[in-house]
């Protein structure tokens, strides 16, 4: 099934693109503390989806990122379908140790939450792209960090406004400042996060360029 070495690395870091994006909308709903700030623990996975975007973005081209992109996007639907479907079905009494009450509130976000969370995902996404591969063909091969961040610091400006203004702003959940300070505090992490994370790209870089070398020559080979 896999012809190339390029195959295999693609499937891969798809794999590792889609677990980490479905995952974070799924722990979303879990508050945690860090220092005065409070977040969403779905945070924690991003900056994951942020260096498997780079890697495929590198080697697969923009098409690669916004196919994939779309896929996840879908996906995420369908779990939270399933999800839906899961919630509806009410738990074994005195036999199941999680309640129906207690598996709600862990798995039943609004619609609000769901909506802004994948139109936060998808834009976000299709402005990284845009901006990595702007710079890069300003820049060439060279300054994978440059294109990385660079790409990384506008996307997820968008992605953490956009998130919480449909999810909380627009339903009135929250008021403005807090929307405001909301966002930049989210912000704020996942940037630093994707920063510290920077020397991941190159490493990464460095594996599948010498893991590639003899592409493509055929697995079974």
């Amino acid at each position: 099934m896999f012809k190339t070495r390029k195959d295999l690395v693609f499937v891969i870091l798809c794999g590792i693109f889609i677990t980490n994006a479905v995952v974070a909308e799924l722990i979303g709903g879990k508050l945690i503390e860090i220092g005065p700030f409070v977040m969403s623990i779905g945070i924690i996975p991003w900056p994951i989806v942020f260096l498997t975007t780079d890697l495929i973005n590198e080697y697969f081209g923009k098409q690669g990122v916004q196919k994939l992109s779309f896929i996840t996007a879908g996906l995420i639907v369908y779990a939270f379908i399933l999800l839906f479907v899961a919630i509806s079905v009410p738990a074994a009494k005195g036999i199941s140790p999680v309640s129906d009450e207690a598996f709600t509130a862990v798995f039943g976000q609004s619609m609000w939450i769901i909506v802004g969370s994948i139109a936060a995902f998808l834009l976000s996404q299709l402005i990284d792209v845009t901006i990595f591969n702007f710079v890069k063909s300003k820049t060439g091969g060279s300054k994978i960090w440059l294109r990385s961040t660079g790409s990384t610091v506008i996307s997820q400006l968008i992605d953490s406004f956009v998130v919480l203004g449909i999810a909380f702003y627009l339903p009135g959940k929250i008021d403005f400042d807090t929307f405001i300070s909301s966002a930049l505090t989210g912000y704020t992490f996942k940037l630093s996060l994707a920063i510290l994370l920077t020397p991941l790209i190159y490493l990464g870089h460095y594996a599948i360029s010498n893991y590639l070398k003899n592409d493509p020559v055929r697995l079974s080979q």
